[in-house]
């Protein structure tokens, strides 16, 4: 029992750092003209999935810590929840994007 509750804890601590992130000055938003009845649009957004990868490794990490598994489940939940956050963060910006009319 006190090996998951150190191992979930050294996880919590690896992972808080990332899960909150500072505010960054960002640059106006460029606007482009498309054309069709005087609209501009923002320019589209490509996520590289980064912040997903980090989320999903944590919680998976975390998950599977949780869980009881031994060092090759608990290297599993960190690979299988960091490709899953990629994914899911991918698709979050894709479907943004339709949704701009990108």
């Amino acid at each position: 029992m006190h090996r998951k509750l150190l191992i979930s804890a050294a996880l919590a601590a690896l992972v808080a750092p990332v899960a909150v992130t500072a505010p960054v000055a960002a640059d106006p938003p460029q606007h482009v003209y498309h054309g069709h009845g005087g609209h501009y649009r923002n320019h589209c957004k490509r996520s590289s999935g980064t912040t997903g990868l980090l989320a999903g490794a944590g919680v998976g990490g975390l998950g599977a810590a949780a869980l009881g598994a031994g060092p090759v489940g608990l290297a599993a939940g960190v690979i299988g929840g960091g490709l899953l956050g990629r994914h899911i963060d991918k698709k979050h910006d894709a479907a943004q994007n339709r949704r701009n009319g990108c």
